[in-house]
C-alpha cells in the first residue's frame, strides 16, 4: 500500500465509522455538554480507524504500539514544552476575552468551579486520546514526510474541520461561525503538529493540548455561551504563522531528528 492510499483509507475510514454517530446527532436533540451534539462522541473513530490499520499492517502488535503512545511522554527530550502546551490556549482565550471586552462585548467574568474543571478535563483528554492517536500517531509522520510539517498540519488540519462540520451542524451554528471555527481549528492543527515535533513527537502532549482547547471552549467564559470563532481564529492563526515563521514550514522543529 502506497504512502498516498495509506493516509487516504485512514481519512475515509474515520468518516465512514462516524457515519452512525452523525445520524445518532441528527436524531436526537439531547446534547452531551451546552453546543456539543450526541454525535461528538464520534472521538472513537480516529483512534479505532488507525487501530484497523495498524492491525492490518502489524497485526496485534501494531495496535499495542499505537495505544502505547497514549502515554509516551517520556519522549519528551526537554520538559520547557510543556509549558506551551499547558499555557497556550489559556492565554490564547484569555487574549480573546481582552479582545471582545476592548471591543465593547459585555462577557461576563469567569464562572465554574475547580471540581466541574477537573472533570471535564478528565472527559475532554479521554476524547482527545481517541482524536489524537488516529490524527497524530498514525497520520502526522507519513504526511509530514511527504508534504512538510507545515503541509501535513494544514491537510490533516482540513480534514480534522470538515469532519467537524456536520456535528457544529447539529448544534445550530450558522456558516459563518463554521467557516471562522474552520480557520481556527486548522491553525490548531499548526500548533499541534509543532507541539508533537518539538516534543519528541509526542501524542501525550498533542492530546494534552487538544483536551486544553475543548476545556478553555467550553469554560469561555460561561459554558462556551460567549465563544467568537472569530476572535479566536484571528488570534490563533496569528500565533501559528508566527511559530511557522520562526521554527520554518519544513519541521516546525528545530530539531532535525524530529
Amino acid at each position: 500500500m502506497t504512502l498516498q492510499n495509506k493516509t487516504l483509507i485512514f481519512f475515509v475510514l474515520v468518516f465512514g465509522l462516524t457515519v452512525p454517530f452523525w445520524v445518532a446527532g441528527l436524531l436526537t436533540s439531547r446534547q452531551l455538554l451546552p453546543a456539543l451534539p450526541v454525535s461528538a462522541l464520534g472521538f472513537l473513530c480516529p483512534v479505532t480507524a488507525a487501530a484497523i490499520l495498524a492491525y492490518r499492517a502489524d497485526g496485534s502488535a501494531g495496535v499495542v504500539a499505537l495505544l502505547k503512545r497514549s502515554f509516551d511522554y517520556t519522549r519528551v527530550r526537554s520538559r520547557v514544552w510543556f509549558v506551551p502546551t499547558l499555557l497556550l490556549m489559556p492565554g490564547i482565550m484569555v487574549a480573546s476575552y481582552g479582545v471582545m471586552r476592548l471591543t465593547g462585548v459585555q462577557v461576563p467574568i469567569l464562572q465554574f468551579s475547580v471540581l466541574s474543571a477537573v472533570v471535564l478535563f478528565c472527559a475532554f483528554f479521554i476524547g482527545a486520546l481517541g482524536e489524537e492517536l488516529g490524527w497524530s500517531g498514525y497520520a502526522t509522520d507519513p504526511l509530514q514526510d511527504r508534504l512538510s510539517a507545515l503541509g501535513a498540519s494544514l491537510l490533516i488540519g482540513a480534514v480534522w474541520s470538515v469532519w467537524h462540520w456536520l456535528p457544529l451542524l447539529e448544534a445550530n451554528r450558522s456558516l459563518a461561525f463554521i467557516a471562522w471555527w474552520s480557520l481556527d481549528t486548522v491553525a490548531l492543527r499548526v500548533i499541534i503538529v509543532w507541539l508533537y515535533n518539538n516534543s519528541g513527537k509526542s501524542v501525550f502532549v498533542a492530546a494534552l493540548f487538544h483536551a486544553l482547547v475543548n476545556l478553555t471552549w467550553q469554560l469561555f467564559p460561561v459554558n462556551g455561551s460567549y465563544y467568537d470563532p472569530r476572535v479566536t481564529g484571528l488570534i490563533t492563526a496569528s500565533v501559528a504563522l508566527l511559530i511557522v515563521f520562526l521554527w520554518g514550514p519544513r519541521r516546525l522543529s528545530r530539531y532535525r531528528s524530529a
